[in-house]
């Protein structure tokens, strides 16, 4: 390694200035010079360069649709003859190394923890007991896990494709620690398009001359391992006729995040089928063995990319036709359980103390590690406990978000209008529909957006970290437990809430640092 001497005056005595020789290593100094740079970001000069940044967006819109990061366009959701790029940062974001490790290692720990809660139907009565009896949506997928209990599960085998979302929280004294935003158990999207940009990300920063931090952008291949889950149920399903069925919206602007799952099922000789609520209402029947057919096609697994929000169900006959699919024989993923599992009340159940502990006895290390993600959680119910939550987010309502029980982004509550909200439900059994979290601090980057028709300009950006998990349970055998990718999405920091497909935040990927 090289090393080289220079000679500084020492000037800690009032006596003459002596010289003294003092060993520079030159590597090392441009080592720790790069790693500031990093820590930051991409450096100012070239953030600011305007003429590249120009070139760089035009070469970098070309190389996302060279890769298939696609979405189709507004106008026509349900087309593919026009399709644009879906939205994606011109430069990856600085995530620290560790902390996106520690999100990694803990994802198989939520894995079975969701696991465990669907399977602990007293746990999830009470945990949602004050919130089915004010959110008729929740209410209702109630009704239909009910129902199922009832009449006793058709299908041992068990597929959980879900996605732990976490920002960096910065407090006093600058140090950042991951937390959890939500984790999502039915629908996480993105899995597709996100196997993809990492190449995207490293390509522009090889243009922009920037080829040691490419190498801090890795592979990512989450389409794969959810193909894996995937085709896994299907194999224990044990018939080589029937299909996979992707349950899905009727606007299908996202398809091309679904299509690089269907491919990487197809590479495995499975087929796919891609149906709505209507058509398996009006051509779904249930044979004498539970056996699920839409169009005279056996259905091994149904993957739900639709039904997460009441907008979803558009009329009776789409709770029919997910009751049918429920009570088939064909694996769910998810099951109308875990689905239950991943909502806003039980993961404020879940922070109380020893519930944790509960679902992983004799494992105060998984708990530790689980719990070290929690922020802040609150509940809302009826009594003294909630009494307190409500007079604290009125006090100060900037250091918390109000959440409602609803998924897809966009739904969230932030400042002044937690006090309004608040205000008008607080004597009301209405205020159980929500919980209450800490709010998270998140340190901005600057960035560039890239969005079809948006001006080019530079923007003050949060990122929000995901985690890809999947598992597989036959009986009570666990045959697979991963974490099978990640995904970062990045907005302006002038948005409080809102995700890829609610038009707000865009594709990125973790710069590591």
């Amino acid at each position: 390694m090289a090393a080289h001497l220079s000679c500084v005056a020492n000037a800690t005595s009032s006596k003459q200035q002596q010289p003294v020789c003092v060993h520079i290593n030159w590597r090392v100094l441009r080592t720790l010079r790069r790693c500031i740079i990093m820590s930051q970001g991409i450096p100012e000069e070239v953030l600011t360069n305007t003429t590249q940044i120009k070139h760089l967006a035009d070469v970098a819109k070309d190389a996302a649709l060279l890769q298939g990061i696609l979405m189709r366009i507004q106008e026509t959701p349900n087309s593919s003859e026009l399709v644009t790029y879906a939205p994606f940062t011109l430069f990856p974001s600085p995530v620290p190394k560790a902390l996106f490790l520690q999100a990694l290692a803990v994802q198989t720990h939520y894995n079975t923890l969701v696991d465990k809660i669907s399977q602990d139907a007293e746990f999830l009565e009470q945990a949602l007991a004050s919130t089915i009896a004010v959110d008729d949506f929740t209410a209702k997928l109630f009704a239909i896990h009910q129902q199922v209990l009832k009449e006793g599960k058709a299908q041992s085998v068990v597929l959980g494709l879900n996605r732990s979302d976490y920002m960096l929280d910065q407090r006093e004294g600058g140090k950042l620690s991951l937390k959890q935003i939500e984790i999502n158990t039915i629908a996480a999207s993105f899995g597709g398009l996100s196997s993809h940009t990492p190449d995207l990300h490293r390509f522009i920063l090889k243009v922009a001359g920037r080829p040691e931090e490419s190498q801090h952008v890795l592979d990512n291949n989450p389409a794969d391992g959810l193909a894996r889950g995937l085709a896994k149920a299907w194999e224990l399903y044990g018939s080589e006729r029937a299909v996979v069925m992707f349950l899905v919206e009727e606007n299908q602007r996202n398809i091309f995040d679904h299509r690089f799952v269907e491919n990487e099922l197809c590479r495995r000789n499975i087929t796919t089928i891609r149906r709505q609520f209507e058509d398996v209402y009006n051509a779904g029947t249930l044979d004498q063995d539970k056996r699920l057919f839409v169009d005279g096609q056996e259905v091994a697994v149904v993957y739900f990319r639709n039904g997460y929000m009441p907008q979803n169900y558009t009329s009776k006959q789409s709770w029919d036709a997910r009751l049918l699919m429920e009570r088939s024989l064909a694996v769910k993923c998810p099951d109308i359980s875990t689905h239950l599992a991943g909502t806003k009340k039980v993961q404020q159940e879940l922070a109380r103390p020893g519930v944790l502990e509960k679902f992983f006895p004799d494992q105060p290390q998984v708990v530790d590690q689980i719990r070290e993600t929690f922020a802040g959680l609150y509940t809302l119910d009826m009594g003294p406990e909630g009494d307190k939550t409500i007079a604290m987010a009125l006090a100060a309502p900037d250091k918390f978000v109000l959440k409602p029980q609803r998924e897809g982004g966009g739904n969230n509550i932030y400042g002044s209008e937690i006090c309004r909200v608040l205000e008008e439900v607080k004597e009301t059994t209405e205020r159980t529909a929500y919980i209450l979290m800490d709010k998270i601090n998140p340190t901005s980057v600057q960035n560039y957006l890239l969005r079809r028709d948006a001006p080019l300009q530079i923007s003050s950006c949060l990122s929000e970290l995901g985690v890809f998990g999947v598992y597989v349970r036959q009986g009570k055998d666990m045959v697979m437990n991963e974490n099978v990718g990640h995904l970062l999405r990045t907005k302006s920091s002038e948005h409080a809430d809102g995700g890829v497909a609610a038009g707000v935040a865009v594709l990125d990927n973790p710069l590591l640092v």
